[in-house]
């Protein structure tokens, strides 16, 4: 495990601590958080979630996440350029950063299975890391993602207020534009309240890494039990999306929930009860050891 980190304020709006430090993996520096599972909770822990953020979001954004899933670790870190990860000096790609978080875990002391969590540009992420570390990955959910670039592209007019690095950097522009941006504003202040802006340089990469990617041709292969999540008025990244990743994959069914492209945060009601619920079921693999017997 790793050594007690340094004085660092955990993330806003949550109740439950998180251990938060700066971990070197593979000749990068990056701000890593773990939530441990609630005390009350470890005679029957989950498995441990890893979680990737969307383009731009810090750790912070995601806070919520542990006081909805007490039963669990859970794992996640600010991308290089990103909350308060170092800048990055070269330029990645998914795989190679699939890689680093391989390494990340075995550095934490996580050398079993975990479950997978993506939201948006975090949900190539964790497609990636789930073709590319099959032994690792228990479950997989996908939130609000795409295929890479064979996706379908959203409404034009808000894909430019997206690109805008005013909505990073500019709280009023943010509350201004959530409604345009993410199709409702319910939880826009406290969305707000916990971004912290990436760098120019940070930001770019993050943007560069998904050039020409595309999951579609090893989705098929992905033979993890999977709950691809979709929000209904996604403006963002449309339904469509989400149905394309649930044909491709062998085991994953689509949920739809009411709301845009941030229904994670807006509308938590809806839809922590189907995350919950899908993490509880058997792996496919516990489902076929059944039918085999």
């Amino acid at each position: 495990m790793p050594q007690t980190p340094p004085a660092d304020p955990a993330p806003a709006a949550t109740g439950r601590a998180a251990r938060i430090e700066v971990i070197r993996v593979a000749g990068r520096k990056l701000r890593v958080a773990v939530w441990t599972a609630e005390p009350q909770t470890r005679h029957k822990p989950g498995r441990p979630l890893l979680f990737f953020n969307g383009i731009g979001a810090n750790i912070e954004l995601m806070a919520p996440l542990a006081d909805w899933l007490p039963d669990r670790d859970i794992i996640t870190f600010d991308f290089p350029g990103v909350g308060g990860s170092p800048e990055p000096v070269f330029p990645y790609r998914p795989w190679t950063m699939a890689l680093r978080v391989a390494r990340l875990l075995d550095k934490l002391g996580y050398d079993g299975k975990v479950d997978v969590m993506g939201v948006s540009w975090g949900g190539g992420m964790a497609q990636q890391f789930a073709f590319q570390h099959p032994k690792r990955v228990g479950k997989v959910i996908l939130a609000a993602t795409a295929a890479g670039v064979l996706m379908v592209p959203g409404d034009p007019k808000v894909l430019s207020k997206m690109a805008d690095p005013r909505r990073y950097v500019d709280p009023d522009y943010m509350r201004k534009n959530f409604s345009a941006l993410y199709s409702e504003n319910l939880g826009s202040d406290g969305h707000v309240s916990r971004l912290k802006p990436p760098t120019q340089r940070g930001y770019l990469y993050q943007l560069a890494a998904m050039i020409g990617w595309t999951s579609a041709f090893f989705l098929p292969f992905v033979r993890k039990k999977t709950l691809v999540l979709m929000g209904e008025s996604d403006r963002i990244v449309p339904l469509i999306n989400g149905k394309i990743l649930a044909t491709l994959l062998p085991h994953a069914r689509l949920e739809t929930v009411p709301g845009g492209h941030l229904f994670l945060v807006s509308r938590p009601k809806e839809t922590i009860p189907l995350i919950k619920a899908f993490l509880a079921e058997p792996d496919v693999d516990s489902v076929g050891a059944k039918a085999a017997a």
